[in-house]
């Protein structure tokens, strides 16, 4: 068989700051742009991702023609649309115990596929929560996806190279093909905390580093720097002493949420990195050795951001609460480039890039 490789040019939808962009980058595709509403996204996006350009647009009101003008015209390459709707809604109903498909809570999802189907892509990916696939809006989708063979399936990030108890639902599809990409089935051991934020400077609480203005810790209580230090790696507040204890945790209602207060573990996975990773008692989110939650670049440095990532500006003050968002929204990195080497090994082979139908 010969072996034909055409590149890949993408869009990515619901960009944020360019984790999903900047693993494709990694891996070999030509990412044109990046779409979001939130235009606090624009500098990290655009200063870490050239040529890639940031459209501050509204996904559910962009059209196939305004997609269409973000590829280039010329060339044998395909076009892949990529992206990851906000998932809030999935996390807010599994929270609940309720589901729904009415109103706007899965308008992204919906809009995305319309995308696809107007603009037909020769290759799609998606990622986003588990729950998805438990709703009627993700049948939705893969009808939306109609002449495309498409594979999904939730994936263990850790098995992708992110040192995170991170689960995702990922789609890949390929229009007009006979089979359809897949994400490979990693056996290696998972990263750790030590391999990704070991040789990180010390810092205290409340202190940034003179190096690097985001790693940066937030300040703890006189109360908290007792309970971080009363905190063993994997531990819980379970472990401390009575008068350290909250008294939410002392009633029976609060006896069942171990999961906060916590420090991570050097030698496992870190627990999910959340939009509030920068609070010690937000979750597990305590340093494993120092006394302090983890900063804002180790949070990036375990989404697999590398650590010259520039989220701010030089000079430009550092927001926790702004950056913790636009950090713990991200597609890990390492994800993004795990799917971008899976779309050019399948193009790689000659019945995937016969053409266009």
């Amino acid at each position: 068989m010969i072996e034909t490789i055409r590149p890949i040019q993408a869009v990515d939808l619901f960009c944020g700051v360019g984790g999903l962009t900047h693993g494709l980058l990694r891996a070999g595709v030509q990412v044109q742009a990046g779409v979001d509403l939130d235009s606090s996204c624009k500098f990290a996006f655009e200063a870490n991702n050239e040529p890639a350009k940031f459209v501050i647009g509204d996904v559910s009101n962009f059209t196939a023609a305004e997609l269409g003008d973000l590829f280039e015209v010329d060339g044998p390459q395909l076009r892949l649309l990529a992206g990851c709707a906000p998932c809030q809604p999935f996390s807010t109903y599994a929270r609940s115990g309720r589901s729904s498909t009415k109103g706007d809570d899965w308008q992204l999802v919906r809009s995305f596929g319309r995308l696809v189907a107007e603009s037909q892509p020769d290759l799609v990916t998606m990622e986003n929560v588990p729950q998805l696939a438990d709703h009627t809006v993700f049948h939705e989708l893969l009808e939306m996806l109609g002449g495309y063979a498409v594979s999904w399936r939730v994936v263990d990030c850790a098995a992708m190279g992110v040192p995170q108890t991170r689960q995702r639902l990922v789609l890949l599809g390929a229009r007009g093909r006979s089979r359809a990409p897949e994400l490979p089935k990693s056996g290696s051991d998972p990263m750790t905390v030590r391999d990704a934020i070991g040789e990180l400077p010390a810092v205290e609480a409340g202190e940034t580093s003179p190096s690097d203005p985001i790693h940066v810790a937030s300040r703890l209580s006189k109360t908290n720097q007792k309970r971080i230090r009363a905190s063993a790696p994997g531990g819980t507040w379970r472990d401390w002493p009575e008068d350290l204890r909250a008294d939410c945790h002392k009633r029976g209602s609060g006896a069942t949420y171990p999961s906060v207060y916590g420090r991570m573990e050097w030698d496992k996975p870190s627990p999910t990195i959340t939009t509030q990773c920068f609070g010690y008692g937000n979750g597990r989110f305590g340093h494993p050795e120092q006394h302090r939650a983890i900063t804002l670049r180790e949070a990036a440095v375990l989404q697999t951001f590398p650590v010259s990532y520039k989220f701010v500006r030089d000079g430009e003050g550092v927001r926790f609460n702004r950056l913790g968002r636009l950090i713990g929204n991200a597609v890990p990195v390492a994800l993004g480039e795990a799917v971008g080497k899976s779309l050019i090994d399948f193009c790689r082979t000659a019945d995937s890039v016969a053409g266009r139908s």
